[in-house]
């Protein structure tokens, strides 16, 4: 199960391995614009003697041929940063571009895979079978897994695995279990159009403020009252623009959210009645609606067979109490359309020490890795890998 001239490479090569998660770190690239990155990644797998093609625009597949016949399984990184504002201006690699920076962990994901790649690829002539490597561009606009799978990503591929450092788990820990990991994750916008004018004639006018706030207060009873609590969802309006001066009445106002939940009939359901909602509600004070809804990433749900796989390896690898349960997320993970074609499963590889500081949440401008869990990623990919293709 457990190849320990893997284990020993990761040891070897983990200054190495902080180096890299460090040097990715200092320098974000945000969704679609991971140009260097993907040069760095291209070269690194280069100087590994190991084939690799470009994705357009950015990205980057690769593979690692076994030297006996069998399956191929995929392991997948992300890459890409967020337009955040680093706040750990103390810390020597922090970002050196404003406005930018790794608030998600996908510099660790990278650095943690290229080392397994390292260390996988040192042990090729026993693999039986090949691993996929996919190095993935933008999966916080929920679009470069969709577009992977496009370029051939996981074509032949029997299985596909991949992770996410997690600030709300423990450093080193590892959670990965069967069904339901990541919620899907949908975004609205709803357009009401009213009739401006003047703010001291509001009988000449159609509101447009007073018909926003009331879908906003109204709409939260799609989920209190007409979903089964037994199936989690998240209904959110995270924005809402309004009106232009003081003493003018609105003629527009526009609202944007975003949907949660795990279970396709309630996503329908979400779906059919925000347009519904807004509808009605316009209806009532003589207004229109237009609601525009996109689909972004599917649930990612773990196959049971490889989730279970993922549980032996951590526990082979780095002991029985390494195994933590983490409950599932409404974070959205665009994973989702790798499991889409092929079985896999999506585990978290806990980051989180207050003695660090690194237990801020994700996405926010303090957000920081442990670096103790790199090890850990980096070898339960390689591990997972190993032990899939011995199966």
């Amino acid at each position: 199960m457990i190849h320990e001239k893997i284990k020993e490479a990761i040891e070897r090569y983990s200054e190495e391995l902080t180096e890299i998660r460090r040097k990715l770190h200092s320098e974000p690239e945000l969704s679609w614009e991971e140009y260097h990155t993907t040069e760095y990644v291209s070269e690194y797998l280069n100087k590994l003697g190991i084939e690799n093609q470009k994705t357009n625009p950015t990205g980057v597949i690769a593979e690692i041929k076994g030297g006996k016949p069998g399956k191929t399984v995929a392991l997948r990184a992300d890459m890409d940063a967020l337009s955040v504002e680093e706040l750990n201006k103390d810390l020597p690699y922090a970002s050196k571009t404003e406005g930018k920076m790794h608030a998600c962990g996908h510099d660790a994901h990278t650095a943690m895979l290229l080392i397994a790649v390292k260390a996988l690829n040192e042990i090729k002539e026993e693999l039986p079978g090949n691993v996929r490597l996919i190095f993935q561009p933008a999966e916080e606009v929920a679009t470069g897994a969709k577009e992977m799978v496009k370029q051939g990503a996981v074509e032949g591929v029997d299985n596909v695995f991949g992770m996410h450092i997690w600030s709300q788990m423990p450093t080193k820990k590892v959670s990965c279990y069967p069904g339901p990991t990541f919620a899907s994750a949908d975004i609205f916008t709803v357009t009401f159009k009213g009739r401006g004018g003047h703010g001291a004639m509001p009988h000449d006018c159609i509101d447009a403020a007073i018909v926003a706030s009331s879908f906003v207060m109204n709409v939260q009873s799609v989920v209190s009252r007409t979903i089964n609590p037994q199936k989690p969802a998240v209904l959110t309006i995270g924005k809402m623009t309004v009106g232009t001066r003081f003493n003018v009445i609105a003629e527009n106002a526009v609202i944007e959210g975003t949907v949660r939940c795990f279970d396709p009939e309630t996503r329908d359901h979400i779906e059919k009645q925000l347009q519904v909602y807004a509808e009605q509600v316009a209806s009532i004070y003589g207004a229109t609606a237009e609601v525009d809804y996109f689909r972004g990433t599917q649930a990612v749900i773990n196959d049971e067979e490889s989730a279970k796989l993922v549980q032996k390896v951590a526990s082979n690898a780095f002991g029985e109490d390494v195994l933590y349960y983490e409950e599932p997320t409404m974070g959205g993970e665009d994973f989702s359309f790798y499991l889409d074609e092929v079985p896999g499963s999506f585990a978290l590889v806990g980051s989180g020490n207050p003695d660090k500081d690194t237990e801020w949440a994700h996405h926010h401008g303090k957000f920081n890795v442990d670096e103790d869990a790199l090890a850990t990623g980096a070898e339960l990919y390689a591990q997972y890998a190993w032990a899939y293709l011995n199966k």
